[in-house]
């Protein structure tokens, strides 16, 4: 692809897809709302806000004009879910192909996010790119293995060439609906984790957890139209195991923190980062039993952020549904 990339959105993730291009020899155009942001990339090689320690190559160039990206050769969308759409809107559509790095699902439709994508931009091609990743390893070249989606397999393929490195591995499919609901739900799930691992329930606890939320995925996906060998993967499995088992997951440290008795109001006020899974949870549970999905992890997880329920309660809950076979 001629001319340089452009990565949308200027937090830990995008600043992170921006530093893996530049280190391949790209020019990178990166697009941020915030002034401080922009100054402190083109200025310092730096994003201390959401990279600290991290240096920055000078192959990119912070902006906050959209017009500026219109010479961009592909769009990497790094923006949080629920502002992929506005972002998006103002960006004149000139066919560049759209890799989108959200992991979410609409709030007000439940649409996932290519489906976003195509309505407001619908001459671009689409891809997802999602898998089991923390923004500071990559951006540090540590080894990394994603999934890149694309309805037509070939232009999977293309892209993939283009942000391919030696220690970033994107493995390619088809399945566009498989790669987006491992991503969206499995931040609803790690927020569960950590609600286990806060209020001191222990290893085996968090086993159960995440194989009973794995299977609830599962559910999800195959009702959804995803592929089971998709869910198993690196955007499914792969991501879930990942995001459940630390606490440099935005999603388990609200989970910790609720674990812990602090108010999710409180929570989610001091985040100066998005945890998704706090508002994919209620779209999940809703979409789920629109397809008649049993989903007890998301209604848990619900229950505990609107404050409908304590943890003890939730914990009550959970270990009070009948037996059943697995």
């Amino acid at each position: 692809m001629a001319g340089p990339l452009g990565v949308l959105g200027g937090g830990a993730w995008g600043t992170a897809l921006a530093q893996v291009l530049a280190d391949g020899g790209c020019d990178v155009l990166l697009w941020a709302r915030n002034p401080a942001v922009v100054d402190a990339i083109n200025q310092r090689r730096e994003n201390p806000a959401y990279l600290p320690g991290q240096s920055l190559s000078p192959r990119i160039r912070a902006t906050q004009e959209p017009a500026d990206l219109s010479s961009a050769a592909a769009l990497l969308v790094v923006t949080p879910a629920q502002s992929m759409r506005a972002v998006l809107s103002h960006f004149q559509p000139v066919g560049q192909s759209l890799i989108l790095c959200s992991k979410g699902i609409e709030a007000v439709t439940h649409r996932l996010m290519h489906e976003v994508a195509r309505e407001v931009m619908p001459g671009s091609p689409v891809a997802v790119l999602s898998g089991p990743t923390f923004a500071h390893e990559v951006a540090a070249g540590l080894p990394t293995a994603v999934t890149l989606a694309a309805e037509e397999e070939a232009l999977a393929r293309v892209l993939a060439d283009v942000i391919a490195r030696p220690t970033f591995r994107p493995y390619v499919s088809d399945d566009v609906v498989g790669a987006e609901i491992g991503g969206a739900v499995k931040n609803v799930l790690a927020i569960a984790c950590g609600v286990v691992e806060g209020a001191g329930l222990g290893q085996n606890a968090r086993a159960a957890l995440i194989a009973r939320g794995f299977a609830e995925m599962t559910r999800f996906g195959l009702a959804r139209g995803a592929r089971l060998e998709t869910l198993t993967g690196l955007s499914g499995l792969g991501d879930l195991v990942l995001t459940c088992s630390s606490t440099r997951s935005r999603n388990f440290a609200l989970g910790y923190g609720l674990g812990g008795g602090r108010p999710a109001a409180d929570l989610l006020a001091d985040r100066q980062t998005v945890a998704e899974g706090a508002f994919t949870a209620p779209v999940l549970l809703e979409a789920g039993r629109a397809e008649g999905i049993d989903m007890p992890v998301a209604h848990a997880v619900c229950a505990l952020l609107s404050g409908e329920m304590s943890v003890d309660d939730v914990i009550g809950a959970l270990l009070a549904r009948p037996l059943r076979a697995e």
